[in-house]
């Protein structure tokens, strides 16, 4: 144990091992068994992470190995024999790489009826018995003068055992023991606690119960012995704590708390209803005169505390203020936008069901607000208390109540350096779960996400996931397909990336109608757990847009817009792709006030990767287009293999491969450790191409070859299929180095119909500039013209947009007047001295020449 030795400052304690849990962790690394001592690793797991002599327990244990064959991994264990055959062993090894599988029983081994007994513990001489769950626990009460067994699980009732017991009491002439039932303190616990209390009474045992009382962490009796807690004060409160769960009536169960405490006012739980007791000291007083001055003999026999337990039991109020029992759990607090809320669990009396929800500071501190929010919440759920008992209620829950951090997204959290995905997490490699009340426990760190709205269903049954599918996405879309699942991959690492290079790019997948990037978008989801394509950013507002891609980190958003180029629907020029220019390295979403009385913002930052899908080319400015990886999908001549691989491809479930998300993030050293060796070697190579001149579109594309290299720790690729990766994300820099070069296709028609026109006179037609190096065009003239000389043409809408980025002609400015040569010349052609001028001030676009 660690002690402060400020005790009236601090006096905090804290064990070793949840400080320096990494010492605890592989045992076979620091204790290597020998010939002369081949217990080693054992003993020193048994003495120091479990706290054991010795001497008291030499010669119970040995030292044996387990390995895994679906994990293919091992780990020394302590085993110990169990009566009838068999036995039982702890992984001492890193047990976090078994998962939940922290022991291990063999194989057949039947043990329901039996307990183990410390081969030191003498039943027969024993006045109590304690019966535990754990091997560990019942040493641990042995190593603390208590005679205990271990049943190994809470549901198996020791039948056998007990009558054995029984039969060998009688026979030796010895009193039975008194059963203590020390079960661990949980739910299946608790229930079991009481189920085989009654059925050993029917049997004629004596029993008692003992509990732990569970406060911030669940802990079982080797906790306790660890941190020095059996003494006979602990040992006290360990059984009055399983009285409490023993009591058959409200009465009896205040009584007890009553004399425990000695307050005249409380409030309890029994059956999972909330009660309120309060002694009348009149009553009480009055009951106590009447007891003292009493004839009957049996009364008359009574202790003074007899009469006083007796006095209670007749003054004593008992009232039942709701008919559910609201538990207060914990705080979650959002510290960006100053919310609060107590997160609650309500527990019911039919079937053992509870619902949680969260209350605000206004609803705990008014009884009338409280009533209301518990029967929003709580179908049925009734509080008839005042309000001063309310008040009470919350100063006895929220005394030192824990706090929970919340995120309001799901993914990873850079500043935690965890990954929150619904009911799972993954940090440092290690798979954690949700825990009963709603958060994960990272060793002190308690976190939690506030965002419900978007499922993930992630399967951990290795046993059904279909390694195939990399086969058939190879078949459907070959190289292309491959870079789509690298980037989806990347995504998960993104903001690690941004850290360390400042960007991470775009993915743009194009093509023609049925070309299947639909199913391959939907099947890269199906990796993640999520059934779900994207959405159309052009029917959303800017704030729906900013919520909805700060929902996710490290994963990707896709946007799905088909109707780029179409100017004349109101709904397309609701959105500009130069909104996302910031997303590239990581910027920030959107401003908002924050409801205070200061002048807060909450700025969230994009924590996510961006992706499109459409059928059209992103049209965009160069910042955008540079900031693209472009994946161009034909409509593929189908074949047998190709159907037969889209249709397997269509079929398979989340639960298939959705195991791929948390192999991917339990690699997540090993990934990053891949992609850092090699980002700088590619991006050096596409450097040296001539062919590319833009710096950017060598960095996104050498973060592609990188990300793919990364697959190599989730898929079979072979190095024939990375080499042509390679290649293609090679011939995919250069076609975006061209086409940035290039105008947009509209624009470039555009200036070969400016140089038809031209070309019909001798003098200027479209032209209105006098000055030869540059280029004044009325567009409106411009395209009166082109229609007379029926010369397709865009939409004026849309080249206004385009024409700013025009790279042949560069633009200069828009709607300037200048003196229109071609006016000045129609001016001198006029036939007749009467005609009146045409102005010869026209407001044109100008471009360089």
């Amino acid at each position: 144990m660690l002690r402060c030795g400020r005790l009236n400052k601090c006096g905090a304690e804290l064990h070793v091992k949840d400080v320096y849990d990494d010492l605890f962790d592989d045992w076979s690394e620091r204790y290597k068994p020998s010939q002369e001592n081949p217990t080693a690793t054992a003993r020193a797991y048994l003495e120091y992470a479990r706290g054991f002599r010795e001497e008291v327990i030499q010669g119970w244990y040995s030292q044996e190995h387990y390995y895994d064959r679906d994990l293919q991994i091992g780990s020394a264990t302590v085993r110990f024999a169990l009566p009838g055959g068999g036995y039982w062993e702890r992984l001492i090894d890193r047990p976090h790489r078994f998962g939940k599988k922290k022991a291990n029983f063999s194989y057949g081994v039947k043990y329901h009826g039996q307990w183990w007994c410390p081969p030191c513990v003498d039943l027969l001489q024993a006045d109590e018995l304690w019966i535990t769950e754990g091997i560990f626990d019942a040493t641990a009460l042995v190593h603390n003068s208590t005679s205990a067994v271990s049943t190994l699980t809470c549901n198996n009732y020791p039948e056998k055992a007990l009558a054995e017991l029984a039969k060998a009491c009688d026979e030796a002439g010895a009193k039975r023991p008194r059963l203590v039932w020390a079960l661990d303190s949980d739910k299946a616990g608790r229930r079991f606690t009481r189920k085989w209390v009654k059925r050993a009474r029917e049997s004629g045992w004596k029993c008692v119960a003992a509990q732990i009382p569970q406060r911030e962490r669940k802990q079982d009796w080797n906790d306790l012995h660890q941190r020095e807690r059996m003494g006979e004060a602990h040992i006290r409160e360990y059984r009055y704590y399983g009285d409490l769960l023993l009591a058959e009536t409200a009465s009896e169960k205040a009584l007890l708390m009553y004399t425990w405490r000695e307050r005249h006012e409380f409030h309890f739980e029994f059956d999972s209803r909330l009660y309120w007791f309060r002694l009348d000291m009149g009553k009480f007083n009055k009951a106590m005169n009447d007891l003292q001055e009493s004839d009957h003999v049996e009364i008359r026999a009574m202790t003074d505390a007899q009469l006083r337990e007796k006095a209670l039991e007749q003054s004593g109020s008992v009232v039942q203020i709701a008919n559910c029992y609201p538990r207060a759990l914990y705080f979650q607090r959002n510290e960006v936008t100053d919310e609060s809320w107590y997160y609650f669990r309500v527990d019911f009396p039919h079937d053992g069901c509870s619902i949680k929800n969260t209350f605000t500071g206004g609803q705990v501190s008014a009884a009338s607000e409280f009533k209301k929010r518990l029967l929003s919440i709580a179908a049925g759920a009734v509080f008839t208390g005042s309000g001063q008992q309310l008040d009470r209620i919350m100063q006895d829950q929220l005394y030192g109540i824990r706090t929970v951090e919340t995120i309001d997204y799901i993914g990873y959290s850079k500043e935690h350096q965890a990954y929150v995905l619904g009911d799972l997490a993954v940090k440092k490699g290690q798979l954690f779960k949700v825990n009963d009340e709603d958060f994960f426990e990272f060793g002190k760190l308690r976190l939690k996400s506030l965002l419900k709205t978007i499922p993930l269903d992630v399967s951990l049954d290795d046993s059904r996931y279909r390694q195939e599918w990399f086969d058939w996405l190879w078949t459907c879309f070959g190289a292309k397909g491959v870079i789509a699942l690298a980037f989806w991959t990347g995504s998960l690492f993104a903001e690690q990336i941004r850290a360390l290079y400042k960007s991470f790019p775009f993915l743009e997948a194009t093509g023609e109608a049925g070309a299947g990037k639909t199913t391959l978008i939907q099947f890269l989801w199906k990796l993640f757990g999520r059934d779900y394509e994207g959405f159309d950013p052009s029917k959303s507002s800017v704030a729906g847009r900013s919520r909805l891609m700060g929902q996710v980190s490290g994963m990707p958003v896709v946007l799905i817009e088909g109707d780029r180029n179409e100017p004349d629907r109101a709904h397309a020029r609701s959105f500009d792709w130069d909104e996302l220019k910031d997303f590239y390295g990581g910027g920030t979403l959107r401003t908002r006030g924050v409801k205070t009385a200061g002048n807060e913002t909450y700025e969230p930052p994009f924590r996510a990767t961006i992706a499109i899908s459409q059928n059209a080319d992103v049209s965009a400015s160069e910042a955008i287009q540079t900031r693209i990886v472009k994946l161009h999908f034909k409509r593929p001549v189908a074949t047998d293999a190709s159907r037969a691989a889209a249709d397997n491809l269509n079929l398979l479930q989340t639960e298939d491969v959705s195991q791929y998300l948390i192999k991917a993030l339990r690699l997540e050293d090993q990934i990053l450790g891949t992609y850092q060796a090699k980002v700088g070697e590619y991006e050096r190579r596409l450097r040296s191409l001539k062919e590319i001149r833009v710096e950017r579109i060598a960095k996104n594309h050498a973060q592609m070859m990188a990300l793919v290299d990364c697959l190599q720790h989730l898929t079979p690729m072979t190095q024939a299929q990375r080499d042509e990766v390679e290649l293609t994300l090679q011939h995919m820099a250069i076609e975006r180095q061209q086409a940035i070069n290039a105008d947009h296709p509209l624009v470039a028609e555009f200036w070969e119909v400016y140089e038809f026109l031209e070309s019909l006179e001798e003098g200027p037609v479209v032209n209105h500039s006098t000055d030869p190096n540059t280029i004044a065009i009325n567009l409106n003239e411009f395209a009166k013209l082109a229609a007379n000389h029926r010369q397709q043409l865009g939409e004026l809408n849309l080249l206004r947009s385009l024409l700013k980025d025009s790279r042949s002609h560069k633009f200069v400015d828009s709607n300037r007047p200048v003196h229109s040569a071609i006016r000045a010349e129609q001016n001198k052609r006029q036939q007749s001295p009467f005609d009146r001028p045409r102005p010869t001030t026209v407001k044109c676009w100008i471009f360089k020449k």
